[in-house]
């Protein structure tokens, strides 16, 4: 048996280097670099795309769109300041370095200030807002304090300043007839001299009015901005009562407004029993409701009660009413029987019963 032969050892062949691989020349381009060396011309390089600068940190990126011109313009900002660079709808830049091969365009450069209006922090945020609500509480109390002090300044002119006081010579009186003493209403109006007008108490003015002698209504009207109205309802009288040795003016409500003397020509004389207001209530009522022509015909009424009113005419015929009742009835029959050819004749004319009157 042969011996055994030792391993033989192996030996690794050192790594080659890597070559990089180059990119054949595209065809257009090694012709005319080969022209160009065998020509002694040095190759002709393409100029670099200039590159738009970058940002710096804590900057931000404006983008800007001009409808007008159609265009686009894009730039950088520090602060609240930006430079702005302009670019054509295509790309183009219109601002800074041209494009290859074509002449530099000088667009003329702007700023853009925009103002920072929200906080960037939290503390920065509550702090803006309470200065806010501040602001707006500042404000409504402004209004508010305005708004009081114009109503006191409104108030203090019409209820206290003598803008609309009332002057005693604008104060107007109406309706006193013949037994209303004109003087002693604008005695009662004078007490309030100088009263500003919206203050003025017209209901106590009214009511002090009406105790006048002879004032039987009255009605108080302020008359801007001084003046005041007074419109009264007289008591006239519509009859005569003898008192004694003068005579006494009655109304138709049978309040005295006078004293006479003597009776008043075209005033009736009325004799009832002296007390008995229903006799005299009914002579006053039928008084009240005759036309003026016949009232002034009327020399005298008596009555012993209230149903038997009886008329004494001033040319002597004397007419029988009875009762205050059918009065207009009655008046309608009067005035036909004084126009008949028997009524012109008779001395006395019954009207008690207008159905059946009689005359003799």
């Amino acid at each position: 048996m042969s011996p055994s032969r030792p391993p033989r050892p192996v030996v690794h062949a050192p790594a080659r280097p890597a070559t990089p691989r180059q990119k054949p020349p595209t065809s257009g381009a090694a012709p005319a670099a080969a022209r160009g060396e065998a020509r002694g011309e040095a190759p002709a390089t393409a100029p670099a795309r200039p590159v738009a600068p970058t940002a710096p940190a804590g900057t931000r990126a404006a983008r800007i769109v001009t409808p007008a011109a159609g265009t686009t313009t894009t730039g950088t900002a520090t602060g609240t300041v930006r430079n702005v660079s302009t670019y054509s709808a295509s790309g183009r830049r219109l601002s800074g370095s041209s494009a290859p091969g074509a002449p530099a365009t000088s667009a003329p450069r702007f700023s853009v200030k925009i103002p920072e209006v929200v906080s960037r922090t939290s503390t920065a945020r509550f702090a803006e807002r309470a200065r806010a609500r501040r602001r707006l509480a500042r404000r409504q109390l402004a209004m508010i304090a305005g708004g009081v002090v114009g109503a006191l300044v409104i108030a203090w002119l019409l209820f206290f300043s003598p803008v609309l006081a009332l002057d005693t010579d604008q104060v107007t009186v109406s309706g006193a007839g013949s037994v209303v003493a004109v003087d002693q209403v604008l005695a009662v109006v004078d007490q309030r001299a100088d009263v500003p007008l919206p203050r003025l108490d017209t209901i106590t003015m009214r009511d002090e009015i009406l105790d006048v002698p002879g004032v039987r209504g009255a009605r108080v009207m302020r008359d801007w901005p001084h003046g005041v109205s007074v419109t009264l309802v007289a008591r006239e009288p519509v009859a005569a009562v003898p008192d004694g040795s003068r005579f006494a003016l009655l109304d138709m409500d049978g309040v005295q407004v006078g004293r006479v003397d003597s009776a008043p020509k075209g005033l009736p004389v009325v004799d009832v029993p002296v007390g008995d207001k229903r006799t005299l209530d009914a002579v006053l009522s039928v008084l009240e409701q005759l036309p003026d022509k016949v009232l002034a015909d009327v020399k005298s009424v008596s009555a012993r009660t209230q149903d038997t009113v009886t008329m004494n005419l001033r040319d002597g015929v004397r007419v029988d009413w009875g009762s205050a009742t059918r009065t207009p009835l009655k008046i309608a029959v009067l005035d036909a029987l004084r126009a008949s050819k028997a009524g012109k004749d008779a001395k006395v004319i019954d009207v008690s019963a207008p159905e059946l009157p009689v005359t003799r």
